[in-house]
């Protein structure tokens, strides 16, 4: 921080402009909502001041509050004596100058001036549903009074950020600064021209009328993705109060919502996934001076599903990106393909005609190797076999530039290995995308031994700049999502000999907060996949558990919704899972040729089998140094695989359980189910010790 005071106040001849100073965005931080009352004071007591501008240096107005202040017990103003309450008394009016962001407690603040301008690429939003709590600072209160009730129901319920364009159409605004001009000159123009309006137009001063059916309405539209989760409908009673009760009491009744959301599990499962995903960007053994190269001509190999949605990412976020495939006709179906992805959502108006045209000019067919010589990164997505990836990698090191970074998308096969077929192995990575690859997330840049550093810094940057989040993950069979989640996979089958069906198992996963249920998943993604990747462990270990009831499905051609049948019976052209009484006649008739005792399982039995199976396989794989922390696998979980975001983690949720119980369980279960359950020696060390799952410390990377 510099010696520069976080708030100050700039005479503009006889307007006063308040400029916040909180680097790197402006939160509301310590010493920056008493910095901003000192100077509304400071320019209210000076006659010469006439009227004043509120603003922010650098990149942004005000982002929004401190989140490490939440739940920490920290001290609040009370009402009356808040920004928002000086503001609301001042005699002189004042105008908001947005830039960057407004969001959470930066809008609220600019609601509490009389006037806002923004420029057109600023956003405004109240997004704190997202870390499990509502806006605290009147956001609820003044909104809907700004832009009515409907709109401030969607806005603050979903937590989305709103484009100024937007925000002048709504109301929530009152300029945009046209392009090009100075934003401190417009602003400060503009309090000249109101400095002497009266009565100040206070938002509090309006009113906030709705029909009352639109907050049941608002109740009924979020049932499914907010189950289990309280803050979406304090937010909902929080904006009801503000079309029910005077300004003064809506305030009061949003307080007191606030104060139940704060301290509970679920905002503190979220605070924490927020910061998470902060923390997993930080390779903590890399050379401070580590940093990616810049890249501009992406190409990805292979036109499957994968490497569609892989362009399709790049396009997404700007880059022209060539693709190839290994025949005319694969490339001619992967160009269909992603043509009817995006045609798809303009039919759900997720996107506009004129932006699908210009994101689909970007995606540049070519014939082969030599079309692609000259781009700097490249990202092979080709079928998950390591006799088809290793003569592609031959033939990118032969044609690329020796510069080039060679990425692939596999999701389990030795790097290293494959490295070893090039005479680059140090700009050799894993970029292993999610599917839908244009949809999810997570992006798990895998490090073999011989990358260099710069390598993976362009990897994981590779994955920022086209919207995923980055996560590093050793080079280990399955790297660190699939294999911490491949005993999940395994148990969920294994529940079926022992008297389950895959109805049972997604409800309970369901319930969990998971917005399908595994076997569903598997059906979707394909049980062919699955079916390879325990061929290979089986071929690599004779003693690896086998899936029977499984493998029959794949035998008999039932790989999922690509042919009509898999866990589930699908009908033509409909995606609805149903359930099949040939599946539960085939578990019943495996479990009898095995011998498998049956029986009746509890909801929570279900899903400790599951998820406990998977907190020991992490375990494990940070005892081998293939993770740097456990709320990296956390991370992977929330963006590969869905885990419920207000559950924190798989590994948050478990220390919510506590080690202690979590070792008893894998332990008891080790005596009744063999070996697959015995304890990680790391996971038997922290209940020992007493030390979080949070707090472990892995092994040194390797």
């Amino acid at each position: 921080m510099s010696d520069k005071p976080v708030v100050r106040l700039e005479k503009d001849g006889d307007i006063g402009v308040i400029i916040v100073n909180y680097p790197p965005v402006n939160a509301l931080g310590p010493g920056v909502a008493d910095g901003i009352i000192a100077c509304l004071n400071q320019a209210n007591g000076d006659p010469a001041i006439k009227a004043m501008v509120l603003m922010g240096d650098g990149r942004s107005f005000i982002a929004g509050a401190d989140i490490r202040g939440f739940g920490t017990g920290r001290k609040r103003a009370p009402l009356g004596e808040r920004t928002y309450d000086v503001m609301d008394r001042s005699p002189k009016p004042i105008v908001a100058a947005i830039h960057g962001f407004a969001l959470g407690g930066g809008l609220e603040n600019a609601m509490g001036c009389h006037y806002r301008i923004a420029v057109p690429s600023a956003k405004v939003g109240l997004p704190e549903v997202l870390i499990g709590i509502l806006p605290g600072g009147g956001g609820t209160q003044r909104l809907p009074r700004l832009a009515g009730p409907q709109v401030a129901l969607e806005m603050i319920v979903s937590g989305r950020h709103v484009p100024a364009p937007e925000a002048l159409k709504l109301g929530i605004i009152d300029e945009l600064v046209p392009a090009g001009a100075d934003m401190r000159e417009t602003a400060v123009k503009k309090a000249r021209a109101v400095a002497n309006i009266r009565p100040l137009p206070r938002v509090r001063d309006r009113a906030a009328h709705a029909d009352p059916g639109i907050f049941d309405a608002m109740r009924k539209s979020i049932a499914r993705r907010a189950r289990n989760q309280k803050a979406p409908y304090n937010c909902i009673l929080a904006v009801e109060a503000a079309c029910t009760l005077p300004f003064e009491d809506g305030m009061k009744r949003e307080q007191d919502l606030f104060l139940e959301l704060e301290n509970a599990d679920e905002a503190k499962a979220l605070r924490y996934a927020f910061f998470a995903e902060r923390e997993v960007a930080k390779l903590p053994d890399m050379p401070a001076s580590m940093k990616a190269a810049d890249f501009s001509k992406p190409a990805v190999i292979g036109a499957g599903t994968m490497g569609g949605g892989i362009a399709m990412s790049f396009a997404d976020f700007g880059y022209d990106v060539r693709i190839m495939d290994a025949t005319e006709e694969g490339l001619t179906r992967g160009m269909d393909r992603i043509r009817n992805n995006y045609a798809t959502s303009v039919k759900r108006g997720s996107l506009a005609q004129d932006e699908m045209d210009r994101r689909l000019a970007r995606i540049h067919p070519v014939a082969g190797y030599d079309d692609i010589a000259d781009c700097d990164v490249v990202v092979e997505a080709v079928f998950e076999r390591m006799d088809v990836k290793k003569p592609v990698f031959e033939q990118l090191d032969r044609v690329m530039n020796p510069d080039a970074f060679l990425f692939s998308n596999s999701s389990a096969l030795d790097l290293d290995d494959l490295a070893s077929v090039t005479k680059r192995p140090e700009k050799i990575a894993g970029t292993h995308f999610f599917s839908p690859a244009n949809v999810m997330k997570l992006l798990e840049v895998v490090r073999p031994p011989r990358a260099a550093p710069d390598t993976l810094a362009t990897a994981m940057a590779l994955g920022r700049r086209i919207g995923k989040i980055s996560a590093i993950a050793g080079n280990t069979d399955g790297f660190v999502a699939n294999r911490s989640r491949a005993p999940f996979n395994s148990e969920m089958v294994i529940l079926l000999e022992e008297g389950c069906l895959p109805e049972q198992v997604d409800k309970v996963m369901i319930d969990f907060g998971y917005p399908m249920g595994p076997f569903a998943v598997g059906d979707l993604a394909g049980l062919d996949i699955g079916a390879e990747g325990r061929k290979r462990r089986l071929a690599a270990n004779p003693n690896y558990r086998t899936l029977p009831i499984a493998d029959k499905l794949v035998e008999m051609g039932r790989f999922g919704q690509k042919t009509g049948a898999g866990w589930y019976r699908y009908d033509k052209s409909d995606r609805t899972p149903h359930p099949d009484p040939f599946v539960a006649d085939l578990i019943a008739q495996v479990a009898t040729q095995m011998g498998v005792r049956q029986k009746t399982f509890t909801d929570e039995e279900i899903l400790r089998r599951l998820l406990f199976s998977s907190i020991n396989e992490a375990c494990k794989i940070m005892e081998e140094g293939k993770a740097y922390r456990a709320s990296d696998i956390d991370v992977m979980w929330l963006h590969g695989f869905g885990f419920p975001r207000y559950r924190g983690g798989l590994m948050f949720w478990a220390d919510g359980i506590g080690v202690r119980d979590v070792y008893n369980q894998i332990a008891s279960w080790h005596q009744q189910y063999g070996e697959r359950w015995a304890p990680s020696a790391l996971l038997r060390q922290l209940a020992e010790s007493g030390t979080s799952f949070r707090d472990a410390k892995p092994a040194p990377f390797v």
